[in-house]
């Protein structure tokens, strides 16, 4: 599975895997509750492969700051939780990422990066970080 599979849908929480595409959206299954839902094409959907995080230089895609964040915890759950202080919060992700543009990335999004990581580690969808760098290096070729 890659990362190019797995959504965000905007107002629920948690991440999704694509289990089938409808004519009018995706039918997803949670990775908090592994509950089965159907998506509208027209809801807020962002895809993980697509999502990147603003630096002092330049945007780095989300993939390779869960990499950051295996690297820095050793493919283990992070030592803080999404749920910590914005102060320890921002600490954690200067560690991972130390020239994180701080007037743009926020709170919120360091707490969703963080809750992402664990879901995906907890789920064993890991491996998805180096899968997509394989199929994108492919498409290079």
């Amino acid at each position: 599975m890659t990362l190019d599979k797995i959504l965000s849908i905007s107002g629920k929480p948690g991440l999704y895997k694509i289990v089938t595409q409808t004519r009018n959206g995706f039918v997803v299954e949670s990775l908090i509750d592994q509950k089965k839902t159907s998506v509208n094409i027209h809801s807020n959907i962002s895809v993980l492969s697509e999502i990147a995080v603003y630096t002092l230089t330049e945007e780095l895609p989300l993939r390779e700051v869960l990499k950051k964040i295996r690297t820095k915890e050793n493919a283990n759950q992070t030592s803080i939780s999404h749920k910590d202080s914005k102060d320890k919060l921002e600490e954690f992700f200067f560690e991972v990422l130390p020239d994180y543009d701080e007037d743009r990335v926020y709170a919120s999004d360091i707490k969703k990066i963080v809750q992402w990581y664990n879901l995906l580690q907890k789920h064993d969808m890991l491996g998805a970080l180096d899968e997509d760098k394989t199929d994108s290096t492919n498409e290079e070729e």
